[in-house]
């Protein structure tokens, strides 16, 4: 500017041309590292240095640099309070974006590693109860709990000890990950929460971690489609030469408490109550009965209320039982 012009070289700092240095800053954050903001602020600080050393040392006379205000805003002086005042901006506006973006890469990381985690947890917990972990407000302590009216399912394989004898290790265990990864998705889409895993068996809750309005419903639904994709799954398995499995399911509704118990070490989400136990039990009551699937009366009940419809024909048993239940219990057979 000041050769174009014909002027001291002090006429170029008084251009508007700086401005593009903090676009030119401003560019780097997009690069999403601290580092290039700063190399892109310490270029800028050090060039417009120079560009005020040269416009000082090489000034066609010493009165060039001035004092007054007025003056260095009217003629070509050079102010050095001003020049200082351009570097102090730059130099700030650098180090605050370089804290944002710096800022902002810490809390992208987390959240990626926060969402990372969440899945992994999903292969370990049910999904919403990965969420109550990873998202809660508040620290999950054990004690923790909210009742809820729900329904339990427990899935079991009849003969399991039998076949743990006659099958490698390596073949048991790749036959019981098949079976499971056959019965977990059907219940998952029943909206079932899969609480544990006991062994051979499978212990799914309905309407515990979220409340539901056709928890019973959606119970019954996941028992009946469970032990269809199994017997589906036999078929394949016996077409192949493979050892199959017979799983039986037992269904029970009431109010129950789902919460955190364990220490501070080690906690776990699960829930308690009559239906848990009364679950377990008609579960192991199928042998009794001779059946594959039960469910109590008032589970059933309830869950034609709710819009259940049974696929098959059922039979209602009443009065029988139950070992580990003092009264007698009601049942209705799902699946003989």
């Amino acid at each position: 500017f000041h050769r174009t012009y014909q002027q001291p070289p002090s006429f170029y700092l008084k251009a508007p041309t700086l401005l593009y240095v903090f676009i030119f800053i401003a560019l780097r954050a997009l690069r999403f590292d601290a580092r290039y903001v700063l190399i892109a602020g310490a270029a800028a600080i050090s060039g417009w240095s120079l560009l005020v050393a040269y416009a000082v040392f090489y000034a066609p006379t010493p009165t060039m640099v001035t004092r007054n205000y007025i003056e260095y805003l009217t003629h070509n002086a050079i102010l050095i309070g001003a020049e200082f005042d351009k570097i102090l901006s730059i130099a700030m506006v650098t180090l605050l974006l370089a804290m944002a973006v710096r800022r902002a890469r810490r809390t992208l990381f987390l959240a990626v590693s926060e969402a990372s985690a969440k899945r992994e947890l999903s292969r370990f917990f049910d999904a919403g109860v990965a969420s109550r972990i990873t998202d809660g407000a508040q620290v999950v302590m054990a004690g923790q709990g909210v009742g809820r009216n729900a329904a339990i399912l427990f899935l079991d394989v009849r003969g399991f000890t039998r076949l743990s004898h006659e099958l490698a290790p390596d073949t048991l265990m790749t036959l019981l990950s098949a079976y499971q990864a056959t019965a977990v998705p059907v219940i998952q889409r029943a909206d079932g929460t899969i609480d544990k895993f006991l062994g051979d068996g499978i212990m799914a809750t309905f309407g515990a971690t979220e409340a539901s309005d056709t928890y019973a419903a959606d119970a019954l639904r996941a028992a009946e489609a469970a032990l269809a994709a199994v017997d589906t799954w036999n078929l394949e398995q016996a077409a192949i030469g493979q050892p199959t499995l017979r799983v039986n399911a037992a269904v029970a509704t009431g109010p129950l408490v789902f919460g955190a118990v364990g220490d501070e070490g080690r906690l776990e989400y699960t829930v308690i109550g009559e239906p848990v136990n009364l679950a377990a039990k008609l579960e192991k009551h199928t042998r009794d009965e001779s059946v594959r699937a039960l469910a109590t009366a008032v589970a059933y009940d309830l869950a034609v209320a709710q819009g259940y419809s049974p696929v098959g024909m059922v039979e209602r048993r009443a009065a029988r039982t139950v070992a580990g239940v003092d009264q007698p219990v009601d049942l209705v057979v799902l699946k003989a």
